[in-house]
Order: structure tokens, then sequence, then C-alpha cells
């Protein structure tokens, strides 16, 4: 089995990975979470919202993937399987059934609020060890936050 040889020192490479995986962890699940509400979506903003999540759906997807990417290229194995992700996303989930606009509205701008935090934290811990991953996470923070003021705008 080819091993992919990491550009980092072990201990940079663990702190890199372990800030690549939460953030994979993080994605995924808001990806899940932001169609789980476009699909159940009601009430009389009802275009204006599920438009807006699938906005929400393609930056966690295309983020998720530029993770994945990057943390293969730093030689850390990405785990993306549904198990990890039920395991370790911190994020508080949907009630099933039907979700008023108001209510969507409320759960995603908090959702994105949590994950905001944690990439933040993400940030700081890659400033020393891979300033590469960090820089990866910085853009994808920008635009996180950009979808957090859009749907907090919308409250």
């Amino acid at each position: 089995m080819a091993k992919i040889k990491s550009p980092l020192g072990a201990k940079e490479k663990k702190a890199a990975g372990e800030a690549l995986q939460g953030a994979l962890v993080d994605l995924i699940d808001l990806a899940l979470l932001a169609k789980q509400a476009h699909w159940n979506l009601t009430g009389p903003r009802f275009k204006v919202v599920h438009e807006h999540l699938d906005e929400v759906v393609d930056l966690a997807r295309q983020s998720q993937d530029d993770v994945a990417e990057r943390a293969v290229a730093i030689g850390v194995s990405p785990d993306g399987r549904a198990q990890t992700v039920a395991d370790r996303t911190e994020l508080p989930q949907l009630e099933a059934g039907y979700l008023g606009d108001d209510k969507v509205v409320a759960a995603i701008t908090d959702t994105l609020a949590q994950i905001i935090g944690r990439f933040r934290d993400r940030i700081a811990a890659t400033d020393e060890p891979d300033p590469v991953s960090q820089d990866l996470l910085i853009g994808i923070t920008a635009e996180l936050e950009k979808q957090h003021w859009m749907f907090q705008a919308q409250s």
C-alpha cells in the first residue's frame, strides 16, 4: 500500500491533521443538515431560504473536498465515513419533519456560528505547524461567515 510522504514533521502533521479532520466532520454534517432543511422547509419565505440553503450545501461540499485533499497532501487519511461523522459531530441536529422557515433560519444561523467558532480555533491551531492548511481554513471561514451574515440578516 502506498503511503503519502508528508512535507511536515510528525508534530506539525498531527496538529494540522486534527484540525483538518475536525473541519471535515463539520463540513460534511453542515451539508447534510442544510440539505435536510432544504427538503423539509415550509413557510412564506420558502423560495429564498430554499435556494439559500443550496448555496450552503454547495459551499460545504466544495470545502469538504478541499479539506480532505489537503489532508491527503500532508499525509493524513481523511475520514468522511457516515459513522465517523455521526460519532464526532458537535452540531445540533434538526428535528424530524417539516420545518418552518423561521426555525430553519435560526437553526442554520446558530449552526454556522458554532462551526465558525471551531474554524477560528483551527486557524489558531495551524498557525505555526502548517500555514498552508491555515490559509485554506481562513478562506473557508470567510465564506462561512458570509453565509452566517446572510442568514442572520433574514431573522
